[in-house]
């Protein structure tokens, strides 16, 4: 589910063609910023300066920056905000272009209101999706910070798929301790099942501790 009002900078140096788009975007709900050309949007400082941005929507072919070179700037600055392309007929070497740059989707003109739509639709529930995984990655991260040394070295048995006895064995500790230490693991984590506290540890990139 994305979320209700989103943020969308629209950048096209053709005025009718970008007022056109930023009605039709607002009477959709969301909310819309407006830019003349791609060099006035990274002189504004966008998108970091406006944290809320939600999607770009930009033409290909503009005088000065073009949609390749502000795609390229983006990803320089790690942005992870998706760039919706606008190209015209006969573009398609520019659309590829601009995929391979990043950009989430391109349209070519003239579209229409509905392609219009259900591609800015794409673009946020991916969006969305994102902003969840780095979300939840960041608390998993969190939690295992708050792990003991040997806490984290039971995680790393567990994630390895071994056994408490072997964990036992390995780690010079007796099978009742790794329980202990095991089950203060998935309160710490607020694991509710092993397999759950795999997916966490894989998440957060926890490789299992070497034999």
């Amino acid at each position: 589910m994305i979320e209700e009002t989103a943020v969308i900078h629209v950048i096209d140096d053709d005025d009718a063609v970008r007022e056109s788009l930023a009605f039709l975007l607002s009477t959709a709900g969301h909310v819309v910023h407006e830019h003349a050309s791609a060099r006035l949007f990274v002189e504004a400082g966008l998108p970091a300066a406006d944290p809320a941005t939600s999607c770009i929507i930009t033409d290909v072919r503009m005088p000065g920056m073009t949609g390749i070179d502000l795609l390229q700037h983006l990803k320089d600055k790690g942005s992870s905000v998706p760039v919706i392309v606008m190209t015209g007929h006969g573009d398609v070497p520019l659309a590829v272009e601009a995929m391979k740059l990043g950009a989430a989707d391109f349209l070519e003109k003239p579209f229409d209101d509905v392609a219009i739509l259900d591609t800015v639709k794409s673009a946020l529930d991916r969006r969305q999706k994102t902003s969840q995984h780095d979300a939840l990655r960041e608390q998993v991260v969190d939690r295992i910070g708050g792990l003991s040394q040997r806490e984290r070295q039971v995680l790393e048995c567990l994630v390895a798929g071994q056994a408490n006895k072997t964990i036992a064995y390995e780690l010079g500790i007796s099978p009742r301790t790794v329980e202990v230490y095991r089950a203060n693991v998935m309160t710490k984590m607020k694991a509710q099942s092993l397999s759950e506290l795999v997916r966490m540890a894989l998440l957060a990139g926890i490789a299992p501790r070497p034999t």
